[in-house]
Formats: structure tokens, sequence, C-alpha cells
């Protein structure tokens, strides 16, 4: 079962969600990981303070030119649709940050003039942290090829019964990437302006990818009511509303968790993960 956590937009309680729900689970003696797919600004060890154990490199393949094979025909050019190779005057330039690693050019190249070689982007850390599993991603500076490593975050999970997945803002590749084989989605909003804004466009990327989801509404007594209609007229299931608590905001502030500092969000939590339990079972029996 793998639920992932997203939001139209940044700073709507991803994280919090993420973090609590995966004490929650961990608490009802399941097997949990949790996964930091927001590789850009992991920030789900501030409070689950994980012991890491292992830092990966992670590496994507990117084209080398050998230069006494190539002829200039620019075949490989023509194919790349990313604009990360060009040829000019018969010689080759290859921009590596630009490469999504597909592969075409080294398999269209015909003088076989183009080899594969290894760019790092980022690294993987793993570790446990209260109980389950933790895994996330750290791009590396000034790289923007995110999806990949995503890929390799998730590639180092491990086989659980829950597996909750912290994935970045927006609809965006990454985005995709971090919850294309979702069992359920969590969508955190936020009742404003932007929140709705944003969670429109959340919703019509989950509804193409066809994956069963749910709104969750933080700082929930605060804005207007607008969310809410808007869920209640596209006939959306609002899963969790979190009240714009002083208690929380403190709690936050000193990178704990809620579920583990205040036993009626506790209650709360471990509901939701006996709800989103029940859900899954219905939507695979």
């Amino acid at each position: 079962m793998k639920i992932a956590i997203a939001s139209g937009k940044g700073g709507v309680g991803k994280t919090t969600i993420a973090t609590n729900l995966a004490l929650a689970f961990s608490r009802q003696s399941r097997q949990v990981q949790l996964l930091d797919c927001d590789v850009e600004e992991p920030n789900c060890h501030i409070f689950v303070k994980p012991e890491l154990e292992t830092s990966k490199p992670a590496t994507v393949t990117v084209p080398r030119v050998d230069e006494e094979k190539c002829t200039g025909c620019g075949t490989c050019a023509e194919f790349c649709q990313y604009s990360a190779i060009v040829c000019i005057k018969g010689k080759v330039m290859i921009f590596p940050e630009m490469c999504h690693g597909c592969g075409g050019c080294l398999r269209f190249c015909p003088e076989a003039a183009l080899a594969e070689s290894a760019r790092e982007v980022g690294l993987v850390e793993t570790g446990t942290a209260k109980g389950f599993h933790f895994a996330q991603g750290r791009l590396r500076i000034g790289e923007v090829m995110v999806p990949p490593l995503i890929s390799k975050v998730k590639q180092s999970a491990n086989q659980t019964d829950v597996t909750i997945i912290d994935v970045p803002p927006g609809t965006s590749c990454s985005v995709i990437e971090a919850v294309k084989d979702a069992d359920y989605i969590i969508l955190a909003t936020e009742p404003t302006p932007f929140g709705l804004n944003d969670l429109k466009l959340a919703v019509e990327m989950v509804r193409v990818l066809k994956i069963p989801f749910a709104v969750a509404i933080n700082r929930c007594d605060v804005g207007d009511a607008a969310v809410k209609r808007y869920c209640e007229k596209e006939g959306i299931d609002i899963i969790l509303e979190i009240p714009n608590d002083r208690a929380i905001a403190e709690i936050y502030s000193r990178g704990e968790l809620i579920a583990e500092c205040l036993d009626n969000y506790a209650s709360v939590f471990s509901d939701l993960a006996d709800r989103l339990m029940g859900m899954t079972i219905v939507s695979r029996g």
C-alpha cells in the first residue's frame, strides 16, 4: 500500500501529514517506510530524526562522444527531443544537464560514436526513524534533473505494509514521478485563494493519472469556505482537517511531531490510518 502526500502548492502541511501518518501506522505495529521525495528541499528528517545508515551517490546515464568515430552527421541531435545534443558545423556538443538519459542517441548513431557515462545528480540516504524505514534524496546543488533522483529514492524502498511518500509541491514532472505508482493520494491544501487555485490543478493531475484521492485541509479554520464548496461540488472527500492551533505551531517550530506530543492529534492520525487501510481494502476488493 503506497500513500502519496501531495499538494498543488508548498507550505500547506504536506510534510506534517506525511510524518505524523507514518508514526501513526508504526504505532499500529505495521511495517512502515517514509520516503522523502521532495529532493530539492527534504525536511522530513527534521521531524522524524532518523539514524542514517547509508548515503549513496545517485547517477544518471548520459552520452559522451568518441570524436574519432563521430562523422558529425547530426543524427543524434535530430533524435534528441530535449536539446541536450547539438551538431554545429559537423561537431557534436552535449549538454549533460539537459539529458533525460533515454539512450536513444546511442541506439541510432550510425557510427556507434556515442558511449554511456555516469553523471551524479545527488545522494540517496537511508536509515531508520521511530521504528520505520526512512529514505530521502538530496539533489546536488545546481542540478535541474529532479525525476531521476526521485526514482532512485523509490528504488531504495523496502517491502513493507505501508509506504508513505512525501511528494514535491506542484504538478510538474517531479510530482508525476513521485505519485505515479501510488495506491492513494492525499492532496494537502489550505482555505485560501492560492490554496484553492493550486488544489484545482492538483485534482486535474490525479484525475488524469486515475489514482484514488482525497483532500486534507490544513489551518481549516482560517480563510473562507471556498475549498470546502469546491470539494462538495466535485464530489471530493475531505479526509482530514487540521485547525490553526498555536500548540501545533509551537511543536512544529521545535521540529517535533504533533502526534507524539498531543494525545488528541495522535488519535486523529490513528483514525486516519485506519480509514486509509479500509479504503485501500475496498478499492482492491
